[in-house]
């Protein structure tokens, strides 16, 4: 097992963790209930199927080839997960909360947390490889595939372990008086070093950008008039702004839940943390929504491409038309004197993406 079980109080129930920290679960259903999940459950669908054109356009385009690009479909995979993670919370919320198992509580928390370590991490490693083309005014990396593929495997190896270091034992299921309130089952001490851990990565983050901005700015200034490549350096700078709206969305999202969760570990008992929980959650969640809509919004050949995505059904019916899927060819006036009939060429499907 993968934390300590032997103690008297694994074997209380969910509901005894949520009411010995001030946060009772109501066995009934309310209007509130209601709203969590009639909202959450379209919002979480609409995430896992946006995300996942973000990454059929990754990997059909050969235009995206590129570590940038990889690492953008990284992001969209983690916010995959998280939407994933977020439909397995909706359906074990509420009432749904009391029928969990202390095992099955720890998993549907270590979901959230992957998720978001996914994405910091992620976000860290675009922030490096930015850092390191955009100072060679470079609009693509060096980095090769197997070094991309090494480095997105190592984020989600470093993810994983994240989000299994409550049930390694990092937790309060032993020592009650250590129970947050947010997390009835976390540790005060997790959620202070997990929120500050995710704030100096936020930090870390503004601060590089903000570097690579200032660099960028001076060095447009200095080649203006005699650059030789100044669509490149447009399009360097139009990626950056991207990459930049993609990590203001992100620190915008998940800051207040972060500072909610310090608030929590900090024992601050006049914050209201509960008051204001499922706002931050929902915040939260909308990041994974907002990603793909910067994508399309910014990147025209991303759009391009998730229109030929979604064309690609009614183009496809449209080549096939007919019952047969058979098409008739006129043939000459001299081709039918002499042989009296006509020809039958069947249709051949065509590629409707552009690779």
């Amino acid at each position: 097992m993968l934390f300590n079980s032997t103690c008297e109080a694994f074997n209380n129930s969910v509901s005894f963790f949520y009411n010995k920290t001030g946060k009772p679960i109501s066995p009934n259903w309310r209007t509130h209930d209601f709203i969590v999940v009639g909202l959450g459950l379209p919002i979480c669908v609409f995430i896992i199927l946006a995300n996942i054109l973000v990454i059929v356009a990754v990997i059909i385009n050969r235009q995206f080839h590129y570590p940038i690009y990889y690492l953008l479909g990284n992001m969209a995979a983690a916010d995959l997960f998280a939407g994933i993670s977020y439909l397995n919370l909706v359906f074990h919320t509420g009432p749904w909360t009391i029928s969990l198992s202390i095992k099955e509580w720890f998993i549907r928390g270590a979901l959230i947390n992957m998720s978001l370590t996914a994405s910091v991490v992620n976000l860290l490693a675009v922030a490096v490889e930015r850092h390191q083309t955009i100072f060679t005014m470079q609009l693509h990396s060096t980095m090769t595939k197997r070094r991309v593929v090494m480095l997105i495997v190592t984020i989600w190896l470093v993810a994983v372990f994240m989000g299994l270091v409550p049930i390694m034992g990092w937790n309060c299921v032993c020592d009650l008086s250590t129970c947050c309130t947010v997390a009835p089952l976390y540790s005060r001490s997790f959620l202070v070093f997990w929120a500050i851990l995710n704030l100096m990565a936020f930090f870390i983050m503004v601060a590089v950008y903000t570097h690579i901005f200032i660099y960028v700015r001076r060095r447009r200034r200095s080649m203006s008039l005699h650059t030789d490549q100044p669509s490149n350096n447009q399009t360097v700078i139009s990626l950056m702004k991207t990459m930049s709206m993609i990590l203001g969305a992100f620190v915008i999202c998940w800051t207040p839940g972060l500072v909610i969760l310090l608030l929590d570990g900090l024992s601050c008992s006049e914050c209201q943390v509960l008051k204001y929980e499922k706002y931050c959650l929902v915040l939260a969640e909308c990041n994974s929504l907002v990603n793909p809509i910067i994508y399309s919004f910014r990147d025209e050949d991303m759009r391009t491409t998730y229109k030929r995505i979604l064309c690609f059904p009614w183009r496809r019916m449209r080549q096939h038309e007919g019952t047969s899927g058979i098409r008739f060819e006129p043939v000459a006036p001299s081709e039918k004197n002499s042989n009296n009939s006509t020809s039958l060429e069947p249709v051949s499907p065509q590629s409707l993406l552009s690779l």
